[in-house]
């Protein structure tokens, strides 16, 4: 019992004050609550999602970083098709796989023609067959390599390169084969075929327009 305070007679607590527990001194939060002995956690600025936690249930998305997605257009052309070969440019190419192909051959048959006429030995026909053997394998690599990659030595040399118009890849090599069988549609017109890219919107020969193929420029 306690006498000294006259509106508390009896000694009781305050109401709404826990037993054991004194009022808050000098601001100080009750024991057990956020600030009391204890860091609080620091606080992710408004707007970005915390640690650990999905970004999902509304939280902005983090954009992708440039080059996460390939560009539009064909592989390997830069978001497009290039632009058409000149004629030119297809003559020259043209004009050194055939060198490189028959050129051996043929002066081999010009140095035999000089010296049978000479009266000395006709070297020309000892290595005759090894350059038909010649002769015949730069052709089949020559057209494996156009179906495969759509150049040949000379396509490479001139910067230009043969592909299908539907999706801008090589032909493979069973269709480059029969696109140099088409040729003689090229041919057969009074070579009309051959010059028909000098007018053409798309720079095709006859052989072109059958199998749905189209000679660019790359470099």
């Amino acid at each position: 019992m306690s006498f000294g305070d006259p509106n508390n007679p009896y000694g009781q607590q305050p109401q709404g004050q826990p037993y054991g527990q004194q009022p808050p001194y000098g601001g100080q939060p009750p024991y057990g609550q956020p600030g009391y002995g204890y860091p609080q956690a620091p606080q992710a600025p408004q707007g970005v999602p915390p640690q650990g936690v999905p970004q999902q249930f509304g939280y902005p998305q983090q954009p992708q970083p440039y080059g996460a997605y390939p560009p539009p257009g064909m592989p390997g052309m830069g978001g497009g098709m290039p632009p058409y070969a000149h004629w030119g440019r297809r003559v020259g190419a043209h004009l050194l796989d055939m060198l490189i192909i028959l050129g051996p051959l043929y002066a081999i048959v010009g140095i035999s023609g000089a010296t049978s006429s000479s009266g000395e030995p006709q070297l020309g026909a000892i290595i005759v067959l090894p350059l038909m053997v010649y002769t015949l394998t730069m052709a089949v690599l020559q057209l494996v390599k156009e179906g495969k990659t759509g150049q040949t030595i000379g396509k490479k040399a001139l910067g230009i390169c043969l592909l299908r118009e539907a999706d801008g890849r090589p032909l493979g090599v069973g269709m480059a084969f029969v696109r140099k069988l088409a040729h003689f549609l090229d041919s057969v017109a009074c070579y009309l075929g051959w010059l028909w890219p000098l007018w053409d919107e798309k720079k095709q020969t006859f052989a072109d327009k059958v199998c749905s193929t189209a000679v660019h420029k790359i470099k």
